[in-house]
């Protein structure tokens, strides 16, 4: 039993081992690293289904969820879907010594677009800049971010309205001090629906 799980945990990893354009163009060929409490293999539809406190890590790139659904198309692209009550991202900018940070109840990435989704009561930080809305999508071909509120309002509620904070590019020579009004990120809690 040991044995097959050891098996079933290297085929694992060996199947989503491929590059990603979230990390640093230098972790592409860094190994893959996947932990949970149990992993589900369908190798005919090429799914991966890692489930219990999921960590997935390459190079700079951290993506955490209570489940993870990782599926491979023909061409050895993946697209793949964490799950969780706060399921969360980080990964180091090109270049720079900065992160990207995005919470969400659900987190899609695929590694063909190099775009990562997050959904329902999503925010997105960089530096100290910070976005929130329903649906955010964020390239990181291009480091933009597109973000959405949900649609109509249920009932006579109206529809949630999407809130940023940008802060001003600093002066040359001076040294970026934190904004005391700026929102606060914290890896794990639930948010409040946007106002």
């Amino acid at each position: 039993m040991y044995q097959a799980r050891n098996r079933l945990l290297l085929t694992a990893l060996l199947l989503l081992h491929t590059s990603t354009g979230f990390a640093e163009r230098v972790d592409r060929d860094k190994p893959l690293h996947l932990s949970a409490d149990q992993v589900l293999m369908d190798d005919a539809r090429q799914i991966s289904t890692f489930t219990g406190n999921v960590q997935l890590t390459q190079g700079t790139m951290l993506i955490r969820g209570d489940k993870i659904v990782v599926m491979q198309d023909k061409d050895g692209f993946k697209r793949g879907t964490a799950y969780g009550n706060t399921a969360s991202f980080r990964q180091k900018r090109e270049g720079l010594d900065e992160y990207v940070e995005g919470y969400g109840e659900r987190i899609e990435y695929d590694t063909r677009a190099e775009t990562v989704d997050f959904y329902v009561q999503a925010r997105v930080k960089r530096n100290l800049d910070e976005v929130r809305g329903e649906h955010i999508t964020y390239s990181a071909k291009t480091e933009i971010f597109q973000v959405s509120g949900s649609g109509a309002g249920s009932g006579n509620a109206p529809p949630r309205r999407v809130h940023a904070v940008l802060q001003p590019k600093p002066k040359e020579g001076v040294t970026k001090q934190p904004v005391p009004d700026a929102l606060p990120i914290k890896s794990s809690g639930t948010l409040s629906p946007a106002e």
